[in-house]
């Protein structure tokens, strides 16, 4: 940590990667993260930045991976989310920019009526709610902040292709300007507190703007890898649901 606490670093060796974890659990929020990534020759490393209710068959998790690549090789940003234990709904892309370059700003934002991925304020993806029709959504457990880096050079670059080159260790993420704008969970408690006056919490009953799901779109078709709601060969009784009510 630096000298003002507001940046971290976390460092992958050949003994182990590192990480580290808010001290409280969230039910809903804006939470903010700048993250400068492993500069360099970065194959085979994955760095993070997710949310995440205790382990456990029902768990809840949203996520932001990102997958290190051969130096000149552009990153893929991995999202998935997991809803009372079921994920296996991941997104890629590539970004728009260098990543390792400087601290660029990720956001989730999370209400009762949706979950967005953000990057410097632009979404990237948007899962919405939809209970009514009878499929879960991650609002009734709170979530820890964590962030880390390991060795994923089974899957992470090219499938596990391309493997991590350890005389390139210790890789290094940093991590600043931590910024959770959210609902701590209190005793337990399932119910947001919210202070009295304040517009603080505007993202409580935030959607995405008409200029956000323009901004969506751009990133959609111009850098999207993956997206599993397209992938029929891998869901061969049809897609999950939640792919077709958009």
């Amino acid at each position: 940590m630096d000298d003002t606490g507001t940046q971290l670093s976390l460092s992958l060796n050949t003994i182990s990667g590192s990480a580290f974890q808010s001290k409280d659990a969230y039910l809903f929020g804006r939470i903010d993260m700048q993250i400068k990534l492993v500069q360099g020759n970065s194959a085979g490393t994955v760095s993070t930045y997710y949310i995440a209710s205790p382990g456990g068959p029902n768990h809840d998790e949203v996520d932001f991976e990102f997958l290190g690549n051969i130096s000149g090789e552009p990153y893929i940003l991995h999202t998935n989310l997991f809803a009372h234990g079921t994920g296996d709904r991941e997104q890629q892309f590539y970004l728009w920019f260098d990543p390792t370059a400087d601290f660029h700003n990720y956001t989730f934002l999370w209400n009762p009526r949706h979950i967005a991925f953000l990057v410097d304020d632009i979404p990237i993806r948007d899962f919405k709610n939809h209970e009514d029709k009878g499929l879960f959504f991650p609002d009734s457990q709170p979530m820890n902040v964590y962030c880390s880096i390991w060795d994923g050079d089974g899957w992470a670059t090219r499938g596990g292709l391309v493997k991590t080159d350890w005389t390139q260790s210790p890789f290094t993420v940093h991590y600043q300007n931590f910024n959770p704008q959210a609902c701590v969970s209190q005793k337990g408690s399932l119910v947001c507190y919210l202070p009295e006056g304040s517009d603080y919490y505007t993202w409580f009953g935030q959607m995405l703007a008409e200029t956000g799901l323009e901004k969506m779109k751009w990133v959609r078709e111009n850098y999207m890898v993956y997206d599993y709601c397209t992938d029929v060969k891998r869901f061969l009784k049809g897609v999950p649901p939640e792919c077709l009510l958009g």
